[in-house]
C-alpha cells in the first residue's frame, strides 16, 4: 500500500495524508466525547433496550429516512 502511495504525485499524497489526518482527528473527538460519559451511554442503551422490550420502538426503514 505504501509503495502504491509513493507512486502518486506530491499533491495526491498530501491530499490523502490530509484525509487520513482528518479521519484520525474525528475519531479522537468521538473517543474524547464518549470517554467522559460511559455511564450516560450505558444508561441510554439500557433505556432503549427497555423500550424495545415493552414494544415502544418501531423498526427503522432506511428508505424513509
Amino acid at each position: 500500500m505504501i509503495a502504491q502511495l509513493q507512486t502518486l504525485s506530491t499533491d495526491q499524497q498530501d491530499a490523502i495524508a490530509s484525509l487520513i489526518l482528518a479521519e484520525l482527528e474525528e475519531e479522537k473527538r468521538w473517543n474524547d466525547s464518549f470517554a467522559g460519559s460511559p455511564n450516560l451511554l450505558a444508561k441510554l442503551a439500557a433505556e432503549a433496550m427497555a423500550e424495545h422490550r415493552l414494544g415502544k420502538t418501531q423498526e427503522l426503514d432506511p428508505e424513509t429516512l
